[in-house]
C-alpha cells in the first residue's frame, strides 16, 4: 500500500472534532460529570506550587494553554485523556476536584511570582468563607475568578465513532516522554483503558511477596511502576516475540494491548508458572537472584539484563523443574546463576554498553537453553 493510501485508511480510523470552550464551562462539565477524570489517571497529578501557580498566573495574564484531549463514550460523556496536570490545577485550586476515591481535594494556596509576586498566599476563596472570621482575607477575588473562568481553552474530542483503538494509542503518543509519566505509568494507562481486570491482575502479580523479594527494586523504582513493568516484561517475554527491530518500550506497549486484548489468554496458568518461578528463586537465591555473582556470593543492585536470563530461562522450563525435589532444584538454580557470569554469550551482550534491542534479542533465546535440564 502507498504512503498516500496508508494515511488515508489512518485517518478514517480516527474521527475528531474540537471546541474551544471558557475554563468555567469545562470546570461546569467536571462538577456535573460530564467530563471524567479516571481515579487511576488522577493518581498521577503531581504538578508542584510552583508549576500550579505559573498555569493560575497564564491565566490571568490571558497567555494561552495548550489543548486538552478528551474521549467520547457511548452516552456522550468526555473522559479526559490528556491534560490532567492543568485541568486538576485549576479545578483543585477552585476546590472542585475529587481525588482518586472520590473524596473532595483541598483547595490549594497559591505562591508568588516574578509578574505577580501578590499571588503568594491567595486561595480561590477567602478563609474566612472556609474556616472562620478571624483567618485572614486571602481570596483571590471575584474579578480574578471571573477572569479565570473566562479564559479559552481548546478542547479536542476523539469521537465515539473512532477505531477502539484509538484511545489508548492517542493517550500514549500524547503522554509518553512527558516529564511526568513514566513509560510504565503510561502503560498502566493505557491497560485500564484496554482491560481494566487485567490492569488490576497484573498490580497483584507485582505485589506478589516472592516476586518483590527477588527483584529487590528501591523504592524510588516502585514508585515509578517498575515492579509493574517487571511483571510485564516476564508474562511478554514469556509467550510475544521479540523484533529487534523495536525499541524495547515499543515491544511492552505493544505486548501489553496484545495480552490484554486477547480474551484466550490463560491468566491462571500464566500466574501459576509466574508464582512458581519467584518461589523458586526466593527459596534457592533470595533477593541475590537477579544481582552479580562471584565467589563471595551475591552483590550490587538489581541487574535487567539477568532478571531477562534467568526469570525467563528458570519459567520457559517449569514442567521440569517441578519434578525436582526442594534440595535438587535449589542446587540447580545456585548452580546456573553463578555459572551464568562464566558464560560469553551472557557477558557479551549484557555489559552497560550494549543497546537495549541488541540485549534482549540475543538473551531471550539464551535463557531457556542455558537453563534446561
Amino acid at each position: 500500500m502507498a504512503l498516500d493510501q496508508e494515511i488515508e485508511a489512518a485517518r478514517k480510523e480516527i474521527i475528531s472534532d474540537g471546541y474551544d470552550m471558557s475554563i468555567g464551562e469545562v470546570m461546569n462539565l467536571y462538577r456535573d460529570k460530564e467530563l471524567v477524570i479516571n481515579p487511576e489517571f488522577q493518581r498521577l497529578f503531581r504538578w508542584d506550587e510552583t508549576q500550579k501557580t505559573r498555569f493560575i498566573e497564564s491565566l490571568l495574564l490571558g497567555i494561552p494553554i495548550p489543548p486538552i484531549f478528551v474521549v467520547q463514550n457511548d452516552e456522550g460523556i468526555w473522559e479526559l485523556i490528556d491534560g490532567l496536570q492543568r485541568l486538576s490545577t485549576v479545578l483543585e485550586f477552585s476546590g472542585q476536584l475529587m481525588d482518586d476515591e472520590g473524596k473532595p481535594v483541598p483547595p490549594s494556596m497559591l505562591g508568588g511570582t516574578k509578574f505577580l509576586p501578590s499571588l503568594s498566599g491567595k486561595m480561590w476563596e477567602r478563609s474566612s468563607d472556609l474556616l472562620d472570621d478571624n483567618a485572614n482575607d486571602n481570596g483571590i477575588g471575584k474579578t480574578q475568578q471571573l477572569q479565570i473562568k473566562r479564559a479559552r481553552l481548546r478542547v479536542e474530542i476523539l469521537k465515539k465513532e473512532s477505531d477502539p483503538k484509538a484511545k489508548y494509542e492517542l493517550f500514549q503518543r500524547l503522554n509518553t516522554g512527558g516529564a511526568y509519566l513514566t513509560p510504565q505509568e503510561v502503560r498502566n494507562c493505557v491497560a485500564v483503558m484496554v482491560n481494566r481486570d487485567f490492569y488490576t491482575w497484573l498490580v497483584d502479580l507485582a505485589k506478589k511477596p516472592d516476586f518483590v523479594e527477588t527483584t529487590s527494586q528501591t523504592s524510588n523504582a516502585l514508585e515509578q511502576q517498575m515492579g509493574v513493568e517487571l511483571a510485564l516484561r516476564f508474562l511478554a517475554f514469556r509467550r510475544i516475540p521479540y523484533s529487534p527491530s523495536l525499541d524495547v518500550h515499543e515491544y511492552l506497549d505493544a505486548a501489553l494491548v496484545e495480552i490484554a486484548e486477547d480474551k484466550d489468554y490463560p491468566r491462571d496458568s500464566e500466574q501459576e508458572i509466574f508464582e512458581l518461578t519467584f518461589g523458586w528463586l526466593k527459596r534457592a537465591l533470595g533477593d541475590g537472584a537477579f544481582k552479580k555473582w562471584s565467589d563471595a556470593g551475591a552483590s550490587g543492585k538489581f541487574l535487567m539484563s539477568v532478571f531477562e536470563v534467568v526469570a525467563t530461562g528458570v519459567s520457559k522450563n517449569a514442567e521440569a523443574l517441578k519434578a525436582l525435589d526442594d534440595v535438587t532444584r535449589d542446587a540447580f538454580l545456585q548452580d546456573k546463576v553463578r555459572r551464568l557470569w562464566t558464560e560469553e554469550e551472557f557477558l557479551r551482550n549484557s555489559g552497560g554498553g550494549v543497546r537495549g534491542t541488541t540485549r534482549l534479542a540475543a538473551l531471550l533465546p539464551f535463557g531457556p537453553e542455558f537453563f534446561k535440564l
